[in-house]
């Protein structure tokens, strides 16, 4: 059903996706897709989709921004990320860098709903209390996007995520993605 739905999000939202292409590609150096390996359910590696917001080359630059990470434990993030490009600061504010993830569910890596998936580097670096977080797909959003991401601690976010595991049912999933829509528009037409 999942994979229904993700293909007629997809077919509905190609148009939107053609101007972003339009808008990336016209604006900065690179690629519009940005492609990464992360581990998915049952510790599977594939890889995930997102439009391109950052610089080409921003991975390289991670180590020399390390000291400016604001999470605690093996991830890194960066609220004002220098790295951002003007359109993909927008984008990624307002969650439409993962529209390409509709293909990772099409595809059936990930789930509309479901922990993020981390980059293989930090995702080896999850501690092994917190390995329930792999026994289901990953997802698009989850319960850390909507308590906050930026105010949780990285044992908060994880512990958000075994609770998500312990409790799955689709009136959860869809109650987690009705309050992301509402955040995300939120968070939008506020900037």
């Amino acid at each position: 059903m999942q994979k229904l739905i993700a293909l007629i999000l997809f077919v509905i939202t190609s148009p939107l996706l053609f101007i972003f292409f339009i808008l990336v590609r016209t604006t900065s150096r690179g690629p519009f897709i940005f492609s990464q390996p992360r581990l998915g359910q049952y510790k599977k590696p594939f890889r995930i989709y997102k439009i391109r917001t950052m610089v080409l080359g921003a991975e390289n630059m991670k180590h020399e921004l390390m000291s400016l990470n604001e999470r605690t434990g093996p991830v890194f993030k960066i609220r004002n990320d220098p790295r951002y490009t003007t359109v993909g600061k927008f984008l990624s504010h307002a969650g439409l860098d993962e529209l390409p993830q509709l293909i990772n569910i099409i595809k059936g890596e990930m789930a509309f709903v479901g922990p993020r998936p981390f980059p293989i580097n930090e995702a080896t670096q999850v501690p092994e209390k917190y390995k329930k977080r792999f026994s289901v797909l990953p997802g698009i959003t989850s319960s850390w996007v909507i308590h906050g991401q930026g105010k949780l601690t990285f044992d908060q976010w994880m512990e958000l995520d075994c609770e998500y595991v312990k409790n799955k049912s689709w009136i959860t999933d869809v109650k987690i993605g009705l309050k992301t829509v509402i955040l995300l528009a939120k968070l939008t037409l506020t900037k």
